[in-house]
């Protein structure tokens, strides 16, 4: 049986960066889902929450294996926690559009709730449950020429009214951070959140740690985040994930440039909602084939040989799952647990 070889392997690549990116999978995951770095998740969320849902300690659940069917089952979280008194958290960084994506950020939240059904006599009383995404892109795009000059919101906090819009219910919160519109600098950084969100924006950027952000909670994520402390595996799954994440924007950038000169053309807006659908598309099937040649370099170097029917499942693997892969190989100590996770990623 092919087993998993622990061996110092070169390092192929060399980062011109200091410190990781955030918005790959495997920074993302690093920073804000293990339990020794979850004093990040809790100062972070902490920033964006109304004072009474402040959390003062927090314990990560199973992302995977949530809802009621089987296809819901397969639905994986970023980051999955639950605070002290019961609160739950869903934490995820989206890097482009998708189609119907308000829907399917309520439909995902649906999920925790389900699963704080009891067994026997229930009164149905719910703890809050809160959905967090961090967007590498504008909800509703507009052409340039059609943007508003007035200072725009790049924090959109979203509950339940009612028609006079007071609070109808508290306990189900959508919080979306729109990165792209964050255009402030190191000197107009005034709140916490400001602080973290030009961190999602400007962490690799950056060389030595910037004044505005020395303190406690930035002085250990810095060193946590710094790539020369990384083990030479830790390198290799990151590249992975850092790789594709800019043959993605390479590829949708292009696309929406030639859809902006397209649309201009024409002088149609939905020319440039469909060239976007297109750039978008294709970036997708771009950067998974990309990926997916990298995991198997990774996996060839540490499995010896990989078998065909491996191969075979990782061929049927899209975009997001490859990123999941590859900050998951570190975990694996035999095949067996690559084959334990295709399996729990393919079933239907």
């Amino acid at each position: 049986m092919a087993m998993l070889r622990y061996k110092a392997i070169a390092m192929v690549f060399r980062f011109k960066e200091r410190y990781i990116n955030l918005l790959t999978d495997f920074g993302f995951k690093r920073v804000f889902g293990t339990e020794a770095n979850k004093q990040f998740t809790i100062a972070f969320l902490n920033t964006l929450l109304p004072e009474h849902h402040h959390i003062q300690d927090l314990t990560f659940k199973n992302s995977e294996n949530l809802g009621l069917t089987p296809l819901d089952r397969r639905t994986i979280f970023d980051v999955f926690c639950e605070g002290t008194n019961g609160e739950q958290f869903i934490v995820e960084m989206q890097r482009t559009r998708q189609a119907f994506f308000k829907d399917r950020s309520l439909f995902y939240a649906t999920f925790p709730l389900q699963e704080q059904s009891t067994r026997g006599d229930w009164d149905y009383q719910l703890p809050p449950v809160y959905s967090v995404a961090v967007l590498d892109f504008v909800i509703n795009y507009s052409p340039p020429e059609l943007k508003q000059k007035k200072q725009q919101t790049w924090i959109h906090r979203v509950e339940l009214k009612d028609q006079d819009g007071d609070r109808f219910y508290d306990k189900l919160g959508f919080i979306y951070l729109e990165l792209p519109k964050f255009e402030k600098t190191l000197e107009q950084l005034y709140s916490q959140a400001d602080k973290w969100i030009y961190l999602f924006r400007h962490l690799p950027e950056l060389g030595d740690q910037p004044l505005p952000l020395v303190e406690p909670i930035f002085n250990d994520l810095f060193e946590v985040a710094e790539i020369a402390r990384f083990s030479n595996d830790e390198q290799d799954s990151y590249q992975a994930t850092l790789k594709a994440y800019r043959d993605f924007q390479n590829v949708v950038n292009t696309a929406i440039q030639e859809a902006e000169v397209k649309a201009e053309k024409k002088g149609l807006e939905k020319g440039l909602e469909k060239g976007l659908e297109e750039g978008l598309e294709r970036g997708l099937e771009e950067g998974a084939e990309r990926e997916r040649s990298l995991i198997l370099t990774l996996l060839a170097q540490r499995i010896d040989p990989l078998p065909d029917d491996v191969r075979t499942q990782l061929q049927s693997l899209a975009l997001d799952e490859l990123e999941s892969l590859a900050a998951a190989l570190l975990s694996f100590n035999h095949i067996d647990d690559l084959r334990q996770w295709l399996d729990d990623h393919l079933s239907s």
